[in-house]
């Protein structure tokens, strides 16, 4: 296990997975200097072949993460200032990371707290998370949210969310679909570990084929997105059907045995 710090930001490595920790107390809240790291740090993980799935969570019971510090921004840090790369929370704009992202939620996770859980693939919370988009009251717009919610959920019920800023609790956030899973607050990490490790012993070049036609879906209609993937016009696909792990596969099913994943 290889442990290591930068400013508010803690990484844990077991195996091929990476565990990213947000401990800046008191309410976990990120910065200009904190989201820079953030984006590092997740860069440098989506760049290491060494690395398949990655845990995002926060220090503390209390606190997930509210979003934007506000403090910060008082005190000079503009709210259009340079996040580094990937954006807020160095997870919503880092482009080509085609590697799983779970997220861990304890207590409030509000605001851009939100946005950044809803960057990640899998999001597991205690059953004392609450969740909010509250911008609204403070005459600003949750803007990743505004994008990604009604892709994610009924539209009716992002919208509520959206509009309302209301809060709403682990329970809702499985019914609506956001949550893969309810915990006791004792058991998150744990549960978060053990479906990163079923991830870590599966097919990554698969995952990361997964994750690129699923972002070019996005935009495209199916037809469009269908033909780029039969003709092996997107990069993870072609890499996915020119791999050992391809072959490796067909192999191990004939034979009936599990397959050993090398990611090439």
């Amino acid at each position: 296990m290889k442990m290591t710090q930068s400013g508010p930001i803690k990484t844990r490595r077991e195996g091929a997975v990476l565990e990213v920790t947000l401990d800046r107390p008191k309410a976990n809240a990120i910065d200009l200097a904190t989201s820079r790291i953030m984006g590092e740090t997740f860069r440098d993980f989506r760049d290491d072949e060494t690395l398949r799935v990655a845990i995002l969570r926060a220090e503390g019971d209390k606190f997930f993460c509210p979003g934007w510090d506000l403090k910060a921004a008082a005190d000079g840090d503009a709210v259009d200032g340079d996040y580094g790369i990937g954006g807020f929370g160095g997870l919503q704009e880092l482009p080509h990371l085609n590697k799983p992202v779970i997220c861990a939620v304890n207590g409030i996770c509000c605001g851009g707290g939100l946005e950044l859980a809803l960057s990640c693939d899998l999001i597991l919370a205690s059953n004392n998370a609450t969740f909010a988009l509250p911008e609204i009251r403070s005459g600003t717009v949750a803007d990743a949210a505004s994008i990604k919610l009604p892709k994610r959920i009924a539209y009716h019920i992002a919208m509520d969310l959206l509009l309302t800023g209301r809060w709403f609790d682990a329970k809702e956030a499985l019914q609506w679909g956001i949550l893969r899973e309810i915990t006791t607050p004792e058991t998150l990490l744990s549960k978060a570990w053990d479906l990163a490790r079923l991830l870590e012993s599966g097919p990554p070049l698969v995952y990361a084929a997964i994750k690129e036609v699923v972002r070019e879906a996005e935009d495209m209609r199916f037809q469009d997105v269908l033909n780029r993937v039969t003709k092996r016009q997107l990069p993870t696909v072609d890499r996915l059907y020119s791999s050992e792990d391809q072959l490796e596969g067909a192999r191990a099913f004939a034979q009936k045995r599990d397959p050993i994943w090398k990611g090439r």
